[in-house]
C-alpha cells in the first residue's frame, strides 16, 4: 500500500490509495468481484448503471430492455453525449472526485484520453472474449463504418462514385456534396498503409475546392443527404440503413476502402456502479445482447474486410453488396496516429477555423 503524506496545521494526515478510491478520485482498478454470480449479486445491490453514448437512445433501447429483463432490479439509465463531451465531462468529475457516469463510450479520437479515464477491470472473468478487449479496459461492441451515400432521386445509377477519387469531379461542386468538417470520414487513409498520410492530405486539397457543404459531425452530415439538400455525402452506415428503412431515397456508394469505425465501452475511474457497469458492458458484448444490437445496425463487424460469411449482420451485407473494404484499428498506436492526423486534414479542407 502506498501512503500519501499531507501536512496540515493541525497535525498530520494519512491518506490511503483506498480511501481515495472510496471518495471517488478514479483509482485505477475498479472494486470488482471475481465471478459473474458475484457481480450479479453486487449489481442487484446498486440497483442502477448510468450509461453515456452518442447513439439515440431508441437504437440502444432494445438491448436496454433485453438487459433489464434479464436482470430484473438493476435500472439503466442512458444519457446521449456525444464522445468528445464525455471527456471533457469525465476529465471534470473524476477531478472532482464525483463521478456520474458508469458506462462510457469512446471511439476514434476520443479513445487514446479514454485511457486514462478508464478503470482496470478484468474483463475475461466476466466472459468477455479476449478478441473483443482492445487496449485492456475497452470492450468492443459494436462499429458504425463510415461509409459514402448518396441521394438516390438526384443521382443517376450511371453518375454514382465508385471511387475517392470519383467523388472529386466537378459535377459534386457548389455544395453538391456534404461531409463532415472534422475529418474523421478521411480515417482509413492513416489507417490503410497503401493510401497513407501524404495521399490523404492530397485528396483533401483537391476535394477542398468543391465547396463541400460541411457539417460538425457524420450525424449531421447524414441529414442534408436524405433531404436531397446535397446529392452526395459522407455517413455512418447505420444511419443509412436505418434511412432506408423507413423509406428515405438514399443507398450506399461503392466508394472504397472505408474504416470499420469502431466503438468501444469502458468502466470510468469512480464510477458510482461499478458492478452494475461491468455487468451491462459484458451482458452488451454477449451473443444475445449482439443480436439484438444487429438488429440497429449496432453490433460488431470484423475487424477488416471479411464477405466470407456475412450472416445475418446487415452491416456486413451492405458492405460486401456494395463491395465496399473496410478496416480496422489494430491498436492504440493507430488511434495516436490518427490525433496527428485529423488536424492536418482539417486545414486541407480549411475546416479548422477555431
Amino acid at each position: 500500500m502506498t501512503w500519501h503524506r499531507l501536512t496540515a496545521a493541525a497535525g498530520v494526515l494519512l491518506v490511503t490509495a483506498a480511501s481515495l478510491s472510496a471518495c471517488g478520485s478514479g483509482a485505477g482498478t475498479a472494486d470488482l468481484p471475481d465471478t459473474t454470480n458475484a457481480l450479479e449479486k453486487q449489481a442487484k445491490s446498486e440497483g442502477v448503471v448510468n450509461w453515456a453514448s452518442w447513439n439515440p437512445e431508441a437504437q440502444m433501447q432494445p438491448a436496454i430492455d433485453l438487459f433489464e429483463k434479464k436482470y430484473p432490479g438493476i435500472k439503466v439509465k442512458y444519457s446521449n453525449i456525444k464522445a468528445p463531451d464525455q471527456v471533457s465531462q469525465l476529465k471534470m468529475e473524476q477531478a472532482a472526485r464525483k463521478v456520474s457516469i458508469d458506462v462510457a463510450n469512446a471511439g476514434g479520437l476520443t479513445v487514446t484520453p479514454a485511457v486514462k479515464l478508464a478503470s482496470d477491470v478484468d474483463w475475461s472473468k466476466y466472459g468477455v472474449g479476449a478478441k473483443d478487449v482492445f487496449a485492456k479496459n475497452f470492450v468492443y461492441v459494436w462499429a458504425t463504418p463510415k461509409v459514402w451515400a448518396y441521394n438516390t432521386d438526384k443521382v443517376k445509377s450511371a453518375d454514382v462514385p465508385r471511387s475517392w477519387d470519383d467523388v472529386l469531379d466537378a459535377k459534386w461542386s457548389g455544395g453538391k456534396v456534404s461531409a463532415e468538417s472534422r475529418a474523421s470520414f478521411m480515417t482509413v487513409w492513416d489507417l490503410n498503409d497503401a493510401m497513407g498520410e501524404a495521399k490523404g492530405l492530397a485528396w483533401a486539397k483537391r476535394f477542398a475546392p468543391l465547396k463541400p457543404h460541411y457539417s460538425p459531425n457524420l450525424t449531421q452530415a447524414e441529414a442534408p443527404i436524405e433531404s436531397g439538400q446535397v446529392s452526395i455525402g459522407t455517413s455512418l452506415i447505420n444511419l443509412v440503413l436505418a434511412a432506408k428503412a423507413k423509406g428515405a431515397p438514399v443507398e450506399i456508394a461503392p466508394v472504397s476502402p472505408t474504416s470499420a469505425n469502431e466503438s468501444y465501452l469502458y468502466v470510468p475511474k469512480g464510477a458510482p456502479h461499478p458492478a452494475a457497469a461491468a455487468l451491462l458492458t459484458s451482458f452488451l458484448s454477449s451473443d444475445a445482447a449482439q443480436s439484438v444490437l444487429a438488429k440497429t445496425y449496432n453490433s460488431r463487424i470484423p475487424a477488416d474486410t471479411d464477405c466470407s460469411d456475412p450472416g445475418g449482420n446487415a452491416v456486413v451485407q451492405a458492405l460486401c453488396a456494395a463491395h465496399v473494404k473496410w478496416y480496422g484499428a489494430k491498436s492504440l498506436k493507430d488511434y495516436d496516429r490518427l490525433t496527428a492526423f485529423f488536424p492536418k486534414v482539417e486545414k486541407a479542407l480549411g475546416t479548422d477555423v477555431g
